[in-house]
């Protein structure tokens, strides 16, 4: 029997690395556990400032990035090369993240070679496989191969339940972006583009869903037009995806206003810093709907659905569709009506307490005494 256990941490986006790095770092202070990180590369530059924020190395790249990726080329291309990394590590365990095309590739690489699979970020649900599109499908088969799911929420315990998993291999943690937020928020922090926004109404916007490309993102972007058009001590910013056809419709509808900067995507220091001092959050994202609570910022959500409903019952969260006319009312509700947006931004944050790491740690230390 090893003296340690091997475990392997597999991403390969932003929102993975920010979500993943706390946790790899908890990992490496572990005296039972061994750990090697295998980026894929699904993403590159995004994800170098992520490691380089959390001064984290990886063990393995893939580097799959090529233009014009496919989900398809991407998870061909995850399983062809993966497989030959577990045959020579002969890990206990691979922990996957979340919702990306990457863990879905990457459980099923480890599952066809025989290795537990740990899936941080379980039992996330819509139940509408086409929204979010693919993420709600990679959730729910990573979890289908999964033995051991590391639950943010009591609902999302409650939805693997349902779905008939083990319940002692089910652990409530938190979510790891609030540990994440103690090591990336500071006192003190300065940036040009805030200081362009001092004395207004900061609305921070992040928008690049698969799903949301065409006319509800130009419904999207029209609708944050009106609302600077209509609040001249409202500016906004928004770090633009790297997705060409997302800067085509954003510099269509936002480009070319005072009151609007669309600057490049920011690591995840600067992101996690521009919430903080932001007044509202519009996005189509799931992360920040954790993030943004957690920091007691109110956030629209321009989605048709949420697989993350605890949000949404806290008061945190709005989830307001993607029709010009309900976010534009949606945010100036919110900008006019305090008592609205005092009950959204005082809510209590339904994601965890920054220790979710240290609970995913005891959960896989305690899962490896059972299995000797």
């Amino acid at each position: 029997m090893k003296d340690k256990k091997k475990v392997i941490v597999v991403f390969g986006t932003r929102p993975e690395a920010i979500k993943m790095c706390p946790l790899i770092k908890q990992i490496k202070k572990s005296t039972g556990l061994e750990c090697s990180v295998c980026l894929t590369g699904q993403h590159r530059e995004m994800l170098k400032q992520v490691m380089d924020v959390f001064e984290i190395e990886a063990d393995y790249n893939l580097d799959i990035m090529r233009p014009n990726q496919t989900l398809s080329s991407i998870t061909i291309d995850i399983l062809n090369n993966l497989g030959d990394i577990i045959r020579k590590e002969q890990p206990d365990l691979i922990l996957v993240h979340g919702d990306t095309t990457t863990s879905f590739a990457a459980g099923l690489a480890g599952f066809y070679e025989g290795v537990p699979i740990g899936h941080v970020e379980a039992g996330l649900r819509t139940y509408n496989i086409r929204s979010p599109y693919p993420e709600e499908f990679n959730r729910q088969a990573v979890d289908l191969i999964a033995d051991l799911y590391f639950a943010p929420t009591c609902n999302s315990k409650e939805n693997l339940l349902r779905e008939g998993k083990k319940e002692d291999h089910i652990y409530i943690t938190g979510n790891t972006v609030i540990d994440a937020l103690s090591i990336t928020v500071k006192e003190g922090y300065e940036n040009e583009n805030l200081d362009w926004a001092k004395g207004s109404r900061l609305i921070l916007v992040t928008a690049h869903r698969r799903e949301n490309l065409g006319e509800p993102m130009h419904n999207m972007f029209r609708a944050i037009r009106r609302i600077v058009e209509d609040f001249d001590d409202v500016k906004v910013i928004y770090p633009l995806h790297m997705n060409p056809k997302v800067r085509k419709v954003a510099n269509e509808e936002l480009g070319n206003h005072n009151q609007i900067r669309l600057i490049e995507p920011l690591d995840v220091l600067d992101f996690h810093n521009f919430m903080a001092k932001s007044y509202l959050i519009l996005t189509d994202s799931g992360g920040i709907q954790e993030e943004a609570p957690a920091l007691g910022k109110p956030v629209l959500v321009m989605r048709d659905t949420t697989e993350r409903p605890e949000g949404i019952e806290a008061g945190t969260l709005k989830l307001v569709g993607t029709t010009e006319e309900t976010i534009y009312d949606s945010a100036k509700e919110l900008l006019t009506n305090q008592i609205v947006y005092e009950g959204m931004s005082k809510s209590a944050n339904p994601y965890g307490d920054g220790h979710a790491s240290e609970r995913i740690i005891a959960a896989i230390e305690s899962y490896f005494k059972g299995v000797q």
